[in-house]
């Protein structure tokens, strides 16, 4: 099966290459570094570390505070992290600095597989979620490179998928050393798809272990100074094109009955910063621009955060925040980032992606879900003026957050039990 696919691959290269270079139209980033993604790139200084994927944005959010950890140990060499998007190669840069070596990922072709090892030769590959690559997990395999699964998830739109290749999906979860689950029904799905029992684990998900910045309190409170403390505030944030037009919408609604109200606008990808802001003024409202200075005049109705890496620092001036992707069948984004800053939570009707966290954050009382763009207005006008049960529905989430950290710790663990094997 795995030859068959990489056949199929190769016949399907050029249609790759032509999706990458269409997508490059709306994110110039795609253009750039293509040699990286054949696996042709200037080795690190040294040999014998850890690589770790996060293929995009949200992956690499999820492993931040799992590649500091692993930044900050000596685990016998340089710390590799690849990703396969520029935003997510831009997060990288943003988080680690020069702190790991950086480079796309290889697209699963053996040949640009083979040249990312020799060049990496890593002791331990670190996948993260849930992107199976039949032959890097070979290759790895075959070169006694043992691959740790971190935080894994399967949706159960991807478990569907995934079954119609069983085969092939069997044969690269045989390939891994262990598998952390998110929870006990990624851990089923995982079993049904091939995954071998005595290799998964529950770990819980890294995405409760929120690393937030230092003094990210009084940055949000300063923000609220600087806008006017007393202004009620709502924080769009990975927003996507079309369900941007609902949220457009739904807070003209919110301006009718409190026109003191500000929309922060923060848009998932970057090449769509100036849509968005066109889309703001072409439903009527006063628009002003992160890059122009975080402070906005008094009559701004929607503010356009046309920058990246900023989202944690709007939600800490919130007083409520919409978690994007969720109006859209697109099936969510972090909810847990609002919900450690204490901020009530919410979402729309698609949330396959953060399924078990958005229900139970809504079970605790500390989100609530909107069915549509008139919910969401009667949902934000309700909560702002009821002070009292954001605070209550802020306090849960920041609860349930603490009450579900623990997956960092215990992913170092198998980590270092990996890496001691290896060693020994």
């Amino acid at each position: 099966m795995r030859r068959l696919y990489t056949v199929l691959l190769y016949l399907a290269l050029p249609l790759v290459l032509l999706f990458l270079l269409f997508r490059s139209l709306r994110e110039p980033g795609y253009r750039a570094r293509w040699r990286e993604r054949f696996g042709v790139f200037a080795p690190p200084p040294r040999h014998g570390g850890i690589a770790v994927h996060a293929a995009s944005l949200g992956e690499v959010n999820a492993a931040s505070a799992l590649i500091d950890a692993l930044a900050k140990r000596d685990t016998g060499g340089p710390l590799t992290v690849t990703t396969f998007t520029p935003t997510g190669s831009a997060r990288v840069h943003a988080l680690c600095a020069d702190a790991v070596f950086h480079v796309y990922a290889p697209l699963d072709l053996p040949g640009a597989v083979q040249r990312f090892l020799d060049r990496v030769r890593p002791r331990l590959l670190v996948v993260m979620e849930t992107e199976l690559w039949p032959n890097l997990y070979h290759a790895a395999a075959t070169r006694g490179i043992p691959i740790l699964l971190a935080n894994a998830r399967i949706s159960q739109r991807s478990f569907t998928r995934y079954r119609k290749m069983y085969r092939l999906t069997a044969q690269a979860l045989g390939d891994t050393a262990r598998i952390l689950a998110q929870s006990a029904a990624d851990a089923e799905r995982l079993r049904a798809l091939g995954a071998p029992p005595q290799r998964l684990t529950v770990t819980g998900n890294l995405k409760f272990d929120v690393a937030l910045p230092p003094g990210l309190p009084a940055e949000g409170v300063a923000i609220r100074a600087a806008w006017g403390a007393h202004r009620p505030v709502l924080v769009a944030g990975s927003t996507h094109e079309r369900e941007e037009a609902v949220l457009l919408r739904a807070f003209q609604g919110v301006l009718a009955a409190l026109p003191d109200a500000l929309l922060v606008l923060v848009p998932r990808h970057p090449e769509r910063f100036a849509r968005a802001a066109q889309g703001a003024r072409a439903a009527g409202l006063n628009v002003a621009l992160h890059s122009a200075g975080a402070a906005c005049p008094a009559d701004t109705q929607c503010f356009v955060v046309d920058a990246m890496g900023e989202l944690l620092r709007y939600y800490a001036a919130a007083d409520i925040a919409f978690v994007g992707g969720s109006l859209e069948p697109i099936g969510g984004h972090n909810v847990l980032e609002p919900a450690a800053l204490a901020r009530p939570v919410l979402v729309g009707p698609y949330t396959a992606n953060v399924g078990e966290i958005a229900d139970q954050l809504i079970d605790a009382g500390a989100a609530r879900r909107v069915a549509d763009g008139a919910a969401l207005r009667t949902t934000v006008i309700e909560l702002f003026g009821a002070a009292g049960e954001r605070d209550r529905m802020g306090a849960a989430a920041r609860e349930l957050v603490a009450s579900g950290q623990g997956a960092l710790a215990r992913t170092l663990d198998e980590i270092e039990r990996l890496l001691t094997a290896v060693t020994g």
